[in-house]
């Protein structure tokens, strides 16, 4: 793999072809261009930096990617709150271990449509939280105390919603598959 042995046209490759989804992804976190533009080149840099630590076998290098830029983009968020940052540092062993459903919201902001689509089929509440934790960058007992609900009500309720996202999410993507026979 070239971006293992850092080889620059590999990070250049890399970047055409998911520089624009991870920036769509970090713009919809921060809705700021010159933060979003930040958050993706820290991104790019923390794979670059660490690129002898990827293991293809533990997730695909879009879907780490992604969740790196999500990291990035929610601290960068943080930042123009003036809230704490979130991630001092990016461990690309440790993202690449994430749970599903860490992960897969990574990915699945980068497809908004679909995404949206699925939201829309949450209970508000549900749909509230995860906008909140997500595409907010709050945490949850930030979210508890603007939604006013005890902390273990968003940790139900997200979890709720990430299952049924997933589901629905499933259910499209096996449903667009063609017809096999």
């Amino acid at each position: 793999m070239g971006l293992r042995a850092r080889e620059i046209w590999a990070l250049e490759a890399l970047y055409d072809v998911y520089g624009r989804r991870a920036y769509s992804l970090a713009y919809r976190i921060v809705s700021d261009h010159g933060a979003a533009e930040d958050a993706v080149q820290e991104a790019f840099l923390d794979l670059w930096q660490h690129a002898d630590r990827l293991n293809p076998s533990r997730g695909t290098l879009e879907s780490l990617l992604l969740t790196v830029v999500h990291h990035r983009a929610i601290d960068r968020l943080r930042k123009i709150r003036g809230q704490t940052r979130l991630h001092a540092g990016v461990d690309i062993e440790t993202l690449q271990d994430l749970t599903p459903e860490e992960g897969d919201m990574a990915s699945l902001a980068v497809d908004r449509r679909y995404v949206q689509e699925a939201l829309s089929n949450l209970p508000a509440e549900q749909h509230r939280c995860v906008e909140l934790a997500y595409f907010g960058g709050y945490t949850q007992v930030e979210i508890a105390s603007i939604m006013n609900v005890p902390l273990g009500t968003v940790k139900s309720r997200l979890r709720l919603a990430l299952e049924r996202l997933r589901t629905i999410l499933v259910e499209r993507e096996t449903s667009d598959l063609p017809a096999s026979g």
